[in-house]
C-alpha cells in the first residue's frame, strides 16, 4: 500500500492516475534522500492494483535544476556504496525499473541530473518557457544519471553530443522539434496536459499496458545500471580537478570558466 509522503515527494491516486509531486522549491534540487524516496514511491504503486499510470510533477520554478554543487550536499544520506557504485545511480536505476507509464510536467528548468530524472519518464509534457541542458561539462565533469544511454536514444546521437559537448539550453519549442518532449501546454494549463495524458494512458487495459510497456523498455533499466557505472567512473577522478572547482564557481558567477587543464 502506498503512503501519502515519501520525504520532500506527496502521493495522491486519484482515478487510476498517482500524481507525485517534489517539494522543494523553488528549484528542486536533488541529493541522495530524493531520489530514494521517488524510487520508493515509484515501487509502491508498482504494487497499487488501483494506478495504472504516474503523473509526476515539481512544486516552485523548476522541474529539477539536478544538483545543487555550489551547497556541495548532493550526496547527503548516501547509503555505504559498492566499489565502483554511486549510490544516488543506484536508486535512480530503481526509477527507470518502474513497471507503470509515466508522464512528467517540466516546467522552469530541467538541467544536468533533473533532465536526466526528466529522462526517466515515457512523455514529458513541458512549457515553452521550460529550459532543458545537459550543461555538465561547464562545471567540468562527465555527463550522469544515465544521460549518456538516455539521450542519444530520444533524440539520436547528433542532438545529444550538441547538447552534451555546449553545455546549451534548449527551451519548450525546441525540445519539441527535436522529441525531447511530447507536447507543449501553458504554464497555467502543464499539470493539466500532463494529467490529461496520464488519464489516457490509464483508461487502456491495465495488464496489456504493462506487458506493452515492459516490451518497449526492455533492457532499459539494466542498460542504464550500466553506463551509470561507466559515468560515475569518469566523474570520480573528475570531481578531483581544479577545472570542476572553477567551473561551479563560474556558473554560479554566471560567466565563461577560465579552465586550466588540472
Amino acid at each position: 500500500m502506498f503512503e501519502p509522503k515519501y520525504g520532500d515527494v506527496s502521493v495522491a491516486l486519484d482515478c487510476n492516475v498517482a500524481t507525485l509531486e517534489i517539494h522543494r522549491p523553488p528549484h528542486n534540487f536533488f541529493d541522495f534522500n530524493l531520489i530514494r524516496d521517488l524510487a520508493n514511491a515509484f515501487e509502491a504503486l508498482d504494487d497499487e492494483p488501483e494506478c495504472r499510470a504516474l503523473m509526476l510533477c515539481s512544486e516552485g520554478k523548476s522541474f529539477c535544476a539536478g544538483a545543487n554543487f555550489a551547497n556541495r550536499d548532493a550526496s547527503s544520506g548516501e547509503a555505504p556504496a559498492r566499489t565502483g557504485e554511486n549510490p544516488l545511480y543506484v536508486e535512480g536505476v530503481r526509477l527507470f525499473r518502474c513497471k507503470k507509464p509515466v508522464v512528467a510536467a517540466i516546467q522552469g528548468a530541467a538541467i544536468g541530473g533533473g533532465l536526466g530524472l526528466a529522462l526517466v519518464a515515457d512523455f514529458r509534457v513541458a512549457t515553452v518557457e521550460a529550459r532543458f541542458a545537459a550543461n555538465f561539462v561547464k562545471i567540468g565533469i562527465h555527463p550522469g544519471f544515465g544521460l549518456t544511454y538516455t539521450l542519444p536514444r530520444l533524440i539520436g546521437a547528433q542532438k545529444a553530443s550538441l547538447m552534451f559537448y555546449t553545455g546549451r539550453r534548449i527551451d519548450g519549442k525546441v525540445a519539441l522539434a527535436w522529441g525531447l518532449c511530447d507536447s507543449i501546454a501553458e504554464p497555467d494549463d502543464l499539470r493539466d496536459s500532463a494529467l490529461t495524458l496520464a488519464e489516457e494512458i490509464a483508461e487502456a487495459a491495465p495488464l496489456a499496458l504493462v506487458s506493452t510497456r515492459a516490451t518497449m523498455r526492455q533492457g532499459l533499466a539494466d542498460a542504464v545500471k550500466a553506463q551509470t557505472d561507466h559515468e560515475f567512473k569518469e566523474q570520480s577522478w573528475l570531481f578531483k580537478t581544479e577545472d570542476h572547482r572553477e567551473g561551479v564557481k563560474a556558473v554560479a558567477e554566471r560567466r565563461p570558466g577560465k579552465f586550466l587543464c588540472k
